[in-house]
């Protein structure tokens, strides 16, 4: 009986056995795909997430965008209105309160306004002594004298070298004396500075001073302002007496004498292929056509023939000169200092051949990538080489002025192309491939310390100048 009862018991505990096997087994498996579900749902929300957050941020930039337009088109029409008086108030303060000042102030603000937020004694206080520092300021520069300012420069116009020398009278148009004050000149980046001494009413003062001249520019005399500024620096008035003038310093240039008249043609210049009824070069004779000058009428040829025979001309190139100077600072020295005193040079060259030309009472035309030099007198020529300024970056070389050149001029009897000594000779070559046939073509590069030479690139004469002194000499090589 009892070995039964044990038979049963152990197939009970086998099937419980299995039964726990199948359990874990398949509950195992279970897990694993609910898991993969949950991985795979929570990729999907935060693909969904992202994709969300990309349209709102693209949402919110073009309503950003659509804001900002409104608002501009809304303010333009009242900052149009209202920016110009904006201006007429800020601009005086702007110059009456120094960095100083304005510093000053602003803490004097912060500090009231801190004292008051916060009851702090000490912030109100603070307050109270820069306000009063202020109001002090104020008592320095309040009054006006009545002054008469004379600014008189004996030449406006000087060669660079010179020295321009200049005068200052200070009058006192007032009914009471005046008290020293401060008078100050801007000259170019620079500003003079005079004291004028306590005057009488109607005395006057007068101050001497030069201005040295070592670079070619256009410098802005004034205007002559009178300051008065208190001793701590935060407040400073400043009243205009004059009008703002220009000193002009030109180009060093040299004279060349005879050498004029080796390379500027006359009326007996070379004949063009163009015809005339009238000039100076004979080409042939021709049968006369009604409306035929009589006075060209040749007898002898009409007697030979038995019908009216006329001569027949060709016009001959008239002498003007033509100059191509090049901006382009990459075509002149190595490094940027070399660059600007070669292109100095050929500023220099340029406006010693365009006062001999001048002086020959010759037509002039020079032309640069910022476009044509007024020439029409020599003062004028001066005053617009006067003004150009070397380009440190650019493509327009000395291939493109030239090409402009020779369109602007294409009747030139003589055509200089001047540049520095950096240039290749294909970029020179293709530079006298603008020159119109028939014009002589002669190119200057310019560089200080280089050795006077003379080459030739087909039909272009190629120069080379290493200082203003010697431009008389090579010149005349360029004849031989």
């Amino acid at each position: 009986m009892i070995a039964p009862l044990k038979g049963r018991l152990q197939a009970i505990r086998r099937r419980a056995s299995g039964a726990r096997d199948g359990g874990a087994g398949g509950g195992a498996r279970s897990g694993d795909g609910s898991r993969d579900a949950m991985q795979a749902a929570a990729r999907e929300r935060a693909r969904a997430a992202r994709g969300a957050l990309r349209q709102a941020h693209t949402r919110s930039v073009s309503a950003l965008k659509e804001g900002n337009d409104v608002v501009r088109d809304y303010a333009h029409p009242y900052v149009e209105r209202y920016a110009p008086r904006v201006r007429r108030v800020v601009e005086p303060l702007r110059d009456l309160v120094s960095p100083l000042g304005a510093v000053v102030a602003a803490t004097a603000v912060l500090l009231w306004v801190l004292g008051v937020v916060f009851g702090w004694f000490e912030a109100v206080l603070g307050g109270v002594m820069a306000v009063l520092l202020l109001l002090l300021a104020v008592a320095f520069i309040l009054g006006r004298a009545e002054f008469r300012v004379e600014l008189d420069v004996a030449r406006t116009r000087v060669a660079v070298g010179d020295r321009a020398v200049g005068a200052m009278t200070v009058v006192n148009a007032g009914r009471t004396s005046s008290s020293p004050v401060s008078m100050e000149m801007p000259v170019g980046r620079s500003v003079a500075e005079f004291a004028i001494p306590r005057l009488a009413p109607a005395a006057e003062h007068e101050e001497l001073f030069t201005i040295p001249t070592r670079r070619r520019a256009v410098l802005p005399l004034g205007p002559v302002r009178s300051v008065r500024e208190d001793p701590f620096g935060l407040l400073r008035r400043q009243v205009r007496w004059t009008e703002e003038r220009e000193l002009f310093v030109h180009p060093r240039t040299t004279k060349l004498d005879g050498a004029s008249a080796g390379f500027i043609r006359d009326l007996e210049g070379m004949p063009t292929k163009d015809l005339s009824p009238s000039d100076v070069s004979f080409h042939a004779l021709r049968e006369y056509a009604p409306g035929d000058d009589l006075r060209h009428v040749h007898w002898r040829s009409t007697a030979r023939v038995g019908k009216l025979m006329v001569r027949q001309f060709e016009e001959t190139r008239r002498s003007h000169v033509a100059m191509a100077l090049s901006l382009h600072l990459d075509e002149y020295g190595r490094d940027a200092d070399a660059a600007a005193e070669d292109f100095e040079l050929a500023v220099s060259v340029t406006g010693s051949i365009g006062l001999q030309t001048k002086a020959d009472e010759r037509k002039l035309s020079v032309m640069t990538q910022a476009g044509p030099v007024r020439t029409e007198t020599a003062r004028q020529l001066l005053d617009g080489l006067t003004r150009l300024e070397a380009r440190a970056t650019g493509r327009r070389g000395i291939v493109e002025v030239s090409r402009a050149t020779a369109d602007a001029v294409p009747n030139a009897s003589i055509m200089f192309v001047i540049t520095g000594a950096s240039v290749t000779a294909r970029q020179l070559r293709q530079a006298s491939m603008h020159v119109p046939a028939g014009v002589r073509a002669i190119a200057l590069r310019c560089g200080l310390g280089l050795e006077p030479a003379r080459n030739t690139i087909g039909d272009l004469t190629v120069l080379t100048i290493g200082s203003l002194d010697e431009l008389g000499l090579v010149m005349r090589k360029a004849m031989t």
